[in-house]
């Protein structure tokens, strides 16, 4: 089994050499997608120095969003499996092979939650990351389960693992930070059942480069509720 590993990029000189090579050093065989989306850093300059033949290097020519890199790179992908990889170091990729090891003949996708087993709080040694965040990404958890008659517990998970059949028949348009409720909404009225396995992440804030905005949250509601009414 070979598995495809899109990683959208932007800006991201300070974590992409370490990411693509806690990726590569993972134990899945795998394929390498990254896509610069027109970084204006010297994130482009480190990508051109890299030298692996399991990694594939394309280059937007202008920034169009994540929506638009994933785009990019399902459409190069050629793995039995795919799962998208954020070029920060927020997920460790020590957790793919926890991920494939569910996957079978019917199950086809598996996604890594990162709230399943995190409590909110507000205060004391163990208090929420970035509690605003939570908050957001529990409601449009909630809001998908009620649209979709779902039971997942993380529906803006980075990590979301598919089968080829799934990844291919997706056909995504969102160009921003809505590609993420766009692919779990299209993979539900697919059909396919998501099965959930909780990962450990480290939540970066946006002093360290953190990019999703408040706007996109209501970017994301649009997104589900506008994919329940229409086929595409």
């Amino acid at each position: 089994m070979k598995l495809s590993v899109v990683v959208p990029v932007f800006n991201e000189e300070k974590t992409i050499k370490k990411i693509l090579e806690k990726v590569l050093s993972e134990k899945t065989p795998k394929e390498v997608i990254v896509v610069d989306d027109g970084s204006c850093d010297k994130t482009k300059e480190i990508l051109k120095d890299i030298k692996d033949e399991r990694v594939k290097i394309i280059f937007h020519e202008q920034n169009k969003g994540k929506g638009a890199a994933v785009r990019t790179g399902i459409k190069n992908a050629e793995g039995d499996f795919l799962i998208i990889q954020d070029a920060d170091l927020e997920y460790d990729p020590e957790c793919y092979q926890k991920l494939v090891n569910i996957v079978s003949k019917d199950i086809k996708v598996v996604y890594g939650t990162r709230l399943k087993n995190l409590k909110f709080r507000l205060f004391g040694k163990n208090k929420t990351p970035m509690p605003l965040h939570f908050a957001a990404n529990r409601f449009l958890t909630l809001l998908t389960n009620f649209l979709y008659g779902s039971k997942i517990t993380d529906m803006e998970t980075c990590y979301k693992l598919m089968a080829k059949e799934v990844y291919q028949s997706l056909e995504l348009v969102s160009d921003k930070f809505e590609i993420e409720p766009e692919i779990t909404a299209k993979i539900l009225k697919k059909g396919f059942k998501i099965i959930e396995m909780p990962i450990v992440f480290k939540p970066r804030t946006y002093k360290q480069g953190k990019k999703i905005k408040t706007k996109d949250a209501f970017a994301a509601v649009w997104s589900l509720v506008k994919y329940r009414i229409v086929n595409k």
